[in-house]
């Protein structure tokens, strides 16, 4: 007689379609192995066929029919347990469509409460103005007084004297160039909306200095052509208009028209440094280097300090093209190695 598996056992009595019926050592398993080997079963195995159901495999197990008869009826039982399986995962997927319904719904009515909670909104508010202004706020802690000149500042107001020394001190690593932009536009502004209302040209100077540094040149010469000339009657505001103007041609690279501004304002005032300096800066630009030198020679006699004419110059070898930086770093080391020997650093050679 050909040995028979657990798994061909069930098949034989048509409930291979049983999990427990086609792995050995579990109750059914076993109990089919004994009918199969003519053993009598115990009447507790008859009670446990009974309870899951199996009708015909408990008859034929009672002796009430024969296996012929049991075969008959066999399959539309296993037919029926397909369609109650069958059934039964519906029913699961539907329940499990539906949790997942609630847990989604349940996710965003949580988060739209988190949205709409002020402490949340309250921090979205402000990684974005950190965005916005280019600062650190996942990476060290940020002052509160940070947060308050960030919404002073974006919300159109001027910072106070009081933020505006700690930002260029204490809290100096926290004053970006964008925030920087920013607090100069809001007080060309100002200086612009108070000359409006004085007519005082001083306030346009003023403006126009803070527009160049906002990125703004073609604002502050436009301010500068509505000063009515009869406006400018004392040597000083007339040499700081012409100095101005030549800085606002300068930053629109229209250089030989701030050759002349220039010239014009050390002409009405010639013991000014400020068109000194203007002149030196032109002129390096223009690559004049020994006009540039005396220039900025002349503008450190009049009181400009050195550290001043260094700054500017760091500015203009910084910006300035390969070649020229070339040309700018061998003139400046040739006229006093030790001084300019921040040539050779490194942070001045980017592009």
């Amino acid at each position: 007689m050909k040995y028979m598996t657990f798994g061909d056992i069930a098949r034989h009595y048509r409930v291979d379609d049983i999990p427990e019926a086609m792995s050995q050592f579990l109750r059914l398993s076993n109990i089919l192995d004994a009918m199969h080997n003519g053993r009598s079963l115990h009447p507790t195995s008859l009670d446990y066929i009974q309870q899951k159901g199996l009708v015909g495999l408990y008859e034929l197990a009672s002796g009430l029919i024969t296996f012929e008869t049991y075969i008959r009826t066999a399959d539309s039982e296993r037919l029926a347990r397909a369609q109650t399986a069958e059934a039964d995962r519906q029913v699961k997927a539907q329940e499990r469509a539906e949790q997942s319904k609630n847990q989604r719904k349940a996710a965003e009515n949580a988060r739209i409460a988190r949205e709409r909670d002020p402490k949340h909104l309250v921090k979205m508010q402000m990684q974005a103005l950190c965005k916005k202004y280019d600062i650190d706020s996942f990476h060290q802690p940020l002052p509160r007084r940070v947060g308050e000149i960030l919404q002073r500042i974006d919300a159109g107001n001027r910072l106070t004297e009081d933020d505006f020394v700690w930002l260029t001190t204490a809290g100096k690593k926290h004053f970006t160039e964008p925030l920087k932009k920013a607090y100069h536009c809001r007080e060309a502004e100002f200086c612009a909306s108070e000359y409006r209302r004085t007519q005082d040209p001083w306030n346009v100077v003023n403006a126009s200095g803070h527009y160049r540094k906002c990125d703004q040149p073609a604002t502050a010469l436009e301010l500068l052509a509505s000063v009515p000339t009869n406006r400018l009657k004392q040597a000083k505001v007339q040499s700081a208009m012409c100095t101005t103007r030549g800085g606002v041609m300068r930053d629109l690279y229209r250089l030989d028209e701030a050759l002349q501004q220039g010239e014009l304002g050390h002409e009405i005032q010639p013991q000014n440094f400020r068109p000194c300096t203007l002149l030196g800066a032109v002129h390096m630009e223009l690559g004049n280097y020994a006009n540039a030198h005396d220039w900025y020679a002349k503008a450190t006699e009049r009181g400009a300090s050195e550290g001043s004419i260094d700054t500017e110059l760091r500015s203009i070898f910084q910006r300035a093209t390969p070649e020229k930086r070339e040309a700018i770093r061998a003139h400046l080391l040739a006229e006093d190695s030790n001084r300019y020997s921040w040539v050779n650093d490194a942070k001045y050679l980017r592009k």
